[in-house]
């Protein structure tokens, strides 16, 4: 039972580890002189790499080049790197997101893989001094100094898949994996917002291997992820999830990037496009 006068949403701060020390529950996780232990790199395609002094959280880490191939001409940056505790946390198992080489580099030195209840990716690549464990949606994972939480996304083929909202060092991000369009953003962002940065796929790409063709976008465009972040309380938006080419059956927006900027410009919402292997400046 909930202690009478304490309101759901701060109980779940509370629970989730999303306070710091002299800030209430639910107030803004960018104040002055709160986060700067924090850094984040893009990696390639939609991964991204979380960095503290002593520890390394990824999100759908990606080396693999047969993924994608000559379509995708992002550099593969290298994730065998970790610093101090290693985590990763995976949005679903298309192979794009969850690279097993990727997730087995970055827990070299041991931690833990944590996937969405219900995905099964395999083969699960943990060295004897790493462990995996599932995620079920709402319930807060304490991996040492970060606290991950997953929450609805909306999958293009329907499969199983989650996106992540991670806090640490008085910074909260999210990251959208590769969704589509959905009804949850306004419980995300009342439960979780606001958030310092929100990672979000912009390349509305249509798909041409599942038969009927539906010929409608089964990830987010970039209008639809300007609008997921104002929803969010997204304080900017980095794009994530671009620049395939040359592939029939897979198929971009035109200028995914351009798009997204003169979105955003129409409700003063920050962008900040970051080449994989560059860092948040926040």
């Amino acid at each position: 039972m909930f202690r009478r006068g304490i309101r759901r949403r701060e109980f779940v701060l509370a629970c989730g580890g999303l306070a710091v020390a002299g800030q209430m529950p639910g107030a803004p996780a960018s104040a002055a002189g709160v986060g700067e232990g924090l850094r984040i790199q893009r990696l390639a395609w939609a991964g991204i790499r979380l960095q503290l002094p002593q520890a390394t959280l990824f999100i759908d880490p990606l080396i693999n080049p047969d993924a994608w191939g000559a379509s995708l001409k992002d550099p593969l940056i290298p994730v065998a790197d970790a610093v101090g505790d290693s985590y990763v946390l995976v949005t679903h198992a298309h192979p794009d997101h969850f690279d097993a080489k990727a997730a087995a580099d970055a827990l070299s030195n041991g931690g833990a893989l944590v996937y969405p209840v219900g995905t099964n990716p395999l083969p699960l690549p943990v060295p004897r001094n790493a462990r995996a464990r599932p995620a079920a949606l709402w319930e807060p994972q304490l991996l040492g100094d970060f606290t991950a939480t997953a929450v609805p996304a909306s999958d293009g083929y329907g499969d199983p898949q989650v996106s992540w909202v991670v806090s640490a060092a008085g910074r909260r991000i999210f990251h959208g994996g590769d969704t589509l369009w959905h009804g949850h953003w306004w419980r995300i962002g009342r439960q979780f917002g606001p958030f310092d940065a929100a990672f979000l796929p912009v390349n509305g790409a249509r798909f041409g291997w599942r038969k009927p063709v539906s010929d409608l976008p089964g990830v987010l465009t970039p209008e639809q992820a300007v609008a997921a972040a104002i929803i969010l309380g997204a304080r900017r938006v980095i794009p994530i999830h671009y620049g395939i080419s040359g592939t029939a059956e897979y198929v971009e927006v035109e200028d995914p990037i351009g798009r997204l900027l003169s979105a955003a410009r129409e409700k003063s919402l920050e962008i900040q496009t970051l080449a994989p292997g560059a860092w948040v400046e926040w």
